[in-house]
């Protein structure tokens, strides 16, 4: 079976989304799936490496309408690619980053000032 995502969210929603979650939640995180159903590795990743440290953040799945919020993201953080990790409304990194982060020691102080 193959997914094929519809966007069901229009651009006005999925900025909305975004402008809203950024300036409502000190961590977010914009990925496929959920923190408690995650959809690909990346994400899963950024979820576990951020709940090492805090369980407040926002997680949005993108999956509803990827494209839209890709673009939407992009506007943020000049970065199309999913996930995207965002602390105090500025754009972090993927779970790449965000690893890279963490084993400098820097994840922690980061998520938690």
């Amino acid at each position: 079976m193959t997914f094929t995502p519809h966007p069901e969210l229009s651009e006005a929603e999925v900025a909305e989304t975004v402008e809203t979650t950024l300036a409502e939640h000190d961590v977010a995180v914009f990925m496929k799936g959920t923190r408690t159903f995650p959809q690909c590795g990346y994400s899963q990743r950024a979820v576990q490496l951020i709940g090492q440290y805090t369980d407040e953040f926002a997680d949005v799945d993108t999956l509803a309408a990827l494209d839209t919020f890709r673009g939407a993201l992009a506007a943020h953080s000049g970065w199309e690619t999913i996930p995207q990790v965002y602390v105090d409304g500025e754009f972090i990194g993927g779970s790449d980053i965000v690893a890279e982060l963490d084993e400098r020691g820097e994840l922690e102080p980061l998520l938690t000032a």
